[in-house]
């Protein structure tokens, strides 16, 4: 089996670490690492790329990365991989991840100490063998040892996904912003680029007296360490393991901070050449003009794009996908926001696995502003979800249309009735085609065996989005973050039955799903295919996840005409009706 885009990827990054180790120039280890990102994150199978001879077409890979992808296609491994394995001990690599372990310092203890491993490293730290060498002392060893110890809770729990970060980030920064002497405030990093998992969690506050701010911030009570306290920047590791910092900034040097710590890396490098190009330099402080060493202050980011000549780029945008290309010819999207979202079509109610009834779904629905509602409950073979037998499901329609004659009556708000059907194992439907018949919506997904070969599960998925009585393919590939990766589908042969057939794939807005990814909503609306952006609620405060789904749906670059459920009940119904419903 070919390797997925992740295992190249994260051969590449370990390929990075292994060079850096070496002391190779740093372009050369940051081709390694932004090919890495980019690989991680493209929207279609590396395999496919490379039969069909476009492995150059992927940004930033040239010839000889697009080789060493091939022979990882080909063979199943990369032989440079494997050549620096036997240069470079694995644990010696390990080592980066701790926290005040550099790559210099890293082989340091592997020339100098003969230290190849985390444990041996622990061992020397403990025993007072690390302080004589250079650059180090008695606070080092310390640093190292407590470094370790939440290297180890981190591999218990590697990232954070982004709906327990964002909300954990906006508590603490809600903290912050109530002392008087913060100005405003906002997450930075990869949290407000809205990526599906978070390492570390980056805050901006600005400020002319930060001192109040570090001191609140270093002793809050969820704090377990702190990793370091100075006037702009504090780093502290919370009692759940996930590392916090905070940077405070003057308002005149607001712009360019935000726009340095929002990153990504790939993004910003762009962003500096083209600042060099017009004989500035940029940093997280200011623009400054090379030929007199003049600052340009930037009080926010619309302010640090203009200086180069572009307009705004959205933060959930900035991965180097080809943001700033598209700014310059003036072709940005236009990009979905929450206050699109009209209906929602993915809830469960006590019929199955979910909390409240149908009337109590429907009122939470209308009080977030929803016009319409479909209500899908899981399907038969869902056992351990309280599935509906047919009998259950025509019951249950009945009960649909007294709760829609009700509220359309009284609010004009309408209640259709649908189901998440199953796909079975076997590929095919839980219900047969005139049960389907019956329904007003159709969910199909994909629940079960979802490890079976890439041509088997991908069968499945193509057999539900070619039946004309499904209408959307609810979260394609049946990932839970971090806990399960998704099937392995075939997504282009998957995008082209959607397309075929005029089938809507879902992102779905619960964050331990997210999916489809960014990435993979790119690609199917570059492709012409409708989304659908659904909270998939099994309670009343389910219905608050959707911010997550437009997040995801904004990296990847969709706009509200694109997403079935930002369309009025007329256009809905009538799309509807011509799939044959």
């Amino acid at each position: 089996m070919a390797l997925t885009n992740q295992q190249i990827a994260g051969i590449f990054h370990t390929v990075a670490d292994m060079l850096e180790i070496k002391g190779e120039i740093i372009h050369r280890v940051m081709s390694y690492r932004r090919t890495a990102e980019t690989v991680a994150d493209y929207p279609r199978a590396m395999s496919d790329l490379a039969a069909e001879g476009k492995l150059t077409d992927i940004p930033g890979v040239g010839k000889v990365l697009a080789e060493k992808i091939q022979e990882m296609i080909d063979t199943g491994k990369l032989d440079f991989y494997e050549k620096l394995k036997t240069e470079i001990p694995e644990g010696v690599v390990e080592m980066l991840a701790v926290n005040g372990v550099g790559p210099k310092k890293a082989r340091m203890f592997w020339e100098e100490a003969g230290i190849t491993t985390l444990e041996a490293l622990e061992a020397a730290a403990r025993e007072g063998k690390l302080r004589e060498m250079p650059g180090m002392g008695a606070k080092s060893e310390t640093k190292i040892l407590e470094g370790i110890e939440s290297y180890r809770r981190r591999v218990a729990n590697p990232r954070t996904p982004l709906g327990v970060a964002l909300p954990m980030a906006e508590r603490i920064l809600a903290r912050l912003l109530e002392l008087p002497q913060a100005q405003r405030g906002t997450v930075a990093g990869s949290l407000r680029r809205a990526r599906p998992t978070i390492g570390d969690v980056d805050l901006l506050v600005a400020s002319d007296d930060g001192a109040p701010l570090m001191e609140a911030f270093v002793t809050m009570p969820e704090v377990a360490r702190v990793l370091g306290n100075g006037e702009s920047k504090s780093s502290v590791e919370l009692q759940n393991g996930v590392q916090v910092d905070l940077r405070v900034v003057p308002a005149e040097r607001w712009g360019t901070a935000l726009q340095y710590f929002t990153g990504s890396q790939a993004h910003n490098i762009k962003i500096r050449e083209m600042a060099l190009k017009r004989g500035l330099s940029l940093n997280e402080f200011a623009y400054t003009r090379q030929d007199d060493g003049q600052q340009i202050l930037c009080a926010d980011e619309e302010a640090v794009y203009s200086e180069i000549g572009l307009p705004w780029i959205a933060p959930e945008l900035r991965e180097d996908w080809g943001e700033i290309e598209a700014a310059q010819r003036g072709t940005l999207p236009k990009l979905i926001t929450i206050d699109d979202i009209r209906s929602d079509l993915h809830m469960h109610t006590q019929w199955s696995d979910g909390a409240l009834t149908i009337r109590q779904m429907a009122e939470a629905a209308r009080q977030r502003g929803r016009e319409f509602i479909v209500i899908t409950d899981h399907s038969r073979s869902a056992g351990i979800a309280n599935g509906l037998s047919i009998e259950r499901l025509l019951a249950q329609q009945q009960e649909v249309r007294e709760v829609d004659a009700e509220m359309r009556d009284k609010y004009g708000f309408r209640v259709f009735h649908g189901s998440e059907i199953e796909i079975k194992a076997d590929g095919t439907l839980d219900y047969p085609d005139d049960i389907l018949a019956q329904l007003d919506f159709v969910v199909a997904s994909l629940h079960v065996s979802l490890r079976q070969p890439r041509e088997q599960v991908t069968q499945r998925a193509l057999n539900a989005v070619s039946n004309p009585h499904v209408d959307l393919m609810g979260h394609p590939r049946g990932q839970l973050i971090p806990d399960r990766e998704g099937a392995d589908l075939d997504m282009e042969a998957l995008f082209a039955a959607a397309k075929a057939n005029d089938t809507a794939l879902e992102i779905n807005s619960n964050p331990a799903r997210l999916d489809l990814e960014a990435q993979n909503a790119k690609r199917a609306i570059e492709l012409g295919i409708k989304l659908c952006i659904d909270t998939d609620a099994h309670s009343e405060s389910d219905m608050d996840l959707l911010r997550y789904g437009i997040m995801t749906a904004r990296r990847g670059w969709v706009e509200a005409p694109s997403v079935i459920n930002t369309w009025p009940l007329d256009k809905f119904l009538a799309w509807v009706e011509a799939r044959g419903k």
